[in-house]
């Protein structure tokens, strides 16, 4: 007596065969998590000034960053199509790290730093608006972290100053773990720039 595996057609057992393969495979493995790190000291450049009690709002981010994706740019075939990292991931949006970040500096250097819902009265605000986060290759193997940062001060609806700061740093590595490293890094130097700025101006 034949088993009833062999009546079946050739083409039906070699589909059963696929299928039973496909089900004993692992799912791939989860994406490699990665945020701006831990706050670093700031031994080898001036301190930075303790600013009086400012308000900070949520950065606002263009729409395509308002996701945990990590993007790279290959500048050398298509520097206008942001390309995502299929098994890396940031912890939260970019804006977030980058707000989390600020206010931890800030507070590093004796600050007060305050969220625009605590209401407070004749604070000023910081609004700022990150127009680039990404890793950027010039070539093959050749890549730095970029990020933008467009800075407001407002007391009440009166600006009081605006301005960009653009800080770059070169990736030690051309893959997602170097990405993040150079973006950690120019994200810090950026925030940095920024709290010297906003210590030089009149926020009382």
């Amino acid at each position: 007596m034949r088993t009833r595996s062999a009546c079946l057609p050739a083409v039906l057992l070699a589909a059963a065969v696929v299928a039973a393969g496909c089900s004993s495979v692992g799912r791939p493995d989860s994406p490699a998590l990665y945020d701006l790190g831990p706050l670093r000291t700031q031994t080898a450049t001036p301190a930075l000034p303790a600013l009086p009690a400012i308000s900070v709002a949520e950065i606002g981010v263009p729409n395509w960053l308002d996701r945990p994706t990590m993007f790279y740019r290959l500048n050398y075939a298509n520097e206008q199509q942001p390309r995502p990292y299929a098994q890396a991931r940031w912890t939260m949006p970019p804006a977030q790290l980058l707000q989390q970040h600020l206010k931890a500096r800030i507070a590093q250097a004796g600050g007060a730093v305050l969220s625009t819902s605590d209401g407070a009265m004749n604070v000023p605000v910081l609004r700022i608006e990150a127009d680039d986060f990404t890793q950027s290759f010039s070539a093959p193997g050749q890549s730095t972290g970029q990020v933008g940062l467009r800075a407001s001060v407002f007391k009440g609806r009166t600006l009081v100053a605006q301005r960009t700061f653009n800080r770059e740093a070169t990736a030690p590595s051309p893959d997602a773990n170097g990405g993040a490293r150079a973006l950690a890094g120019a994200s810090d130097a950026a925030i940095v720039d920024m709290i010297r700025w906003l210590g030089s101006l009149d926020l009382k």
